[in-house]
Formats: structure tokens, C-alpha cells, sequence
């Protein structure tokens, strides 16, 4: 699980929208191998990033160690 914080509205899905692109970004895949599978009104949400396991993993540790260190 990863904490995630935005500054766009809730409202229309911006919240959501800018939650995708930023984990898009962060995990170096394109902005369409990334999408919203369950949660869109809630809080918590789930994501599906679509693209080679062990690379995303790689890069999700990376990010943990990041915001650990």
C-alpha cells in the first residue's frame, strides 16, 4: 500500500486523473498502462499498472526506500 497525496479536486475525477499520471510518472511507464480498477469515489483505491513485473517492482522498492530513508 502507498500513501498518496494530490492537490486537484475531487470533483469530475481530477483527483483521480492526477493520482494515475503521478503514479505513471513515479514509475517511468506510460500514462495509458495505468488505470483506476476499484475506489473511484473512495479513498482508497486500486491501481493496475500494466508493464514488466519485476521492472515495476524494481522501481516501486526504489520509491518505498525513497520515502523511508
Amino acid at each position: 500500500m502507498l500513501k498518496v497525496r494530490v492537490r486537484a479536486a475531487a470533483s469530475e475525477g481530477e483527483a483521480n486523473a492526477a493520482l494515475l499520471r503521478l503514479v505513471a510518472r513515479s514509475l517511468a511507464v506510460a500514462p495509458r498502462e495505468v488505470s483506476l480498477v476499484a475506489g473511484a469515489t473512495a479513498r482508497i483505491k486500486r491501481i493496475k499498472v500494466a508493464g514488466p513485473g519485476p521492472a515495476l517492482a524494481d522501481m516501486l522498492a526504489k520509491l518505498v526506500e525513497a520515502e523511508t530513508a
